[in-house]
């Protein structure tokens, strides 16, 4: 099942973040993943937020989402990102994706 991710950040160190974002695509390439939106200006329709930026991506099930972000490569790279940005990543499968966010992925 098609599992999606919502990373929803706000910057602290834009700089240090860049270094993040250089080596992310090389490291999401490996995994079998779909970048669908990356929005650094995300517009609000409805209600109010402090978001940021917002990125949604899905990869083909749950366990290659959990490899990605449990890899040495990414992990490697997103010690810049956990320095420098605030950032919620909550994941769901295609059946639940707009009733719940209960189901959060831990990104580290």
């Amino acid at each position: 099942m098609t599992v999606y991710a919502i990373a929803q950040w706000n910057f602290v160190d834009r700089a240090a973040y860049g270094r993040y974002q250089s080596g992310f695509l090389g490291v999401f390439a490996q995994f079998d993943g779909t970048l669908l939106v990356a929005d650094e200006h995300p517009e609000v329709i409805e209600g109010q937020t402090d978001v940021e930026n917002v990125v949604l991506m899905s990869f083909p099930d749950r366990a290659t989402s959990t490899a990605r972000a449990e890899s040495p490569e990414y992990r490697r790279i997103s010690a810049d990102r956990h320095a420098r940005a605030e950032t919620r990543t909550p994941r769901r499968g295609n059946a639940g994706l707009m009733s719940k966010t209960t189901d959060v992925q831990r990104v580290s």
